[in-house]
């Protein structure tokens, strides 16, 4: 490989770790008292762990029932949606408080996720 594709590679990537960085600084300022990403170990609410991709009341979690028969997936645009206004975007209210009106913090709580 040409150190110039090396160079490249490098630079697209070290953006999105930067922004993971920043999003687990978010999670953990924002989210972590109610969620865990580890897997299966829930709080009060449940592990985020490998959200990304997952369909919305797909764990073992029982304690929140708001999700309970949506075909909801935790795509990034669903779960932007979600951490910006829960209740916006699921038409009811939810028990999570913790609202993110900035995009850019939205975007590194995802990549952040993503990683986990």
């Amino acid at each position: 490989m040409r150190i110039s594709t090396v160079i490249a590679c490098l630079a697209a990537i070290a953006p999105a770790a930067s922004m993971a960085a920043d999003g687990e600084a978010l999670f953990n300022k924002n989210c972590k008292t109610c969620h865990s990403i580890e897997p299966g170990k829930h709080g009060l609410g449940p592990s985020l762990a490998g959200i990304v991709g997952k369909k919305s009341a797909s764990q073992d979690f029982t304690k929140y029932k708001a999700l309970v028969g949506s075909d909801i997936i935790w795509d990034e645009a669903n779960i932007s949606a979600w951490i910006e206004d829960p209740k916006k975007f699921i038409g009811k209210t939810s028990t999570m408080v913790a609202k993110m009106k900035d995009p850019e913090d939205r975007a590194a709580i995802i990549e952040y996720l993503k990683a986990h």
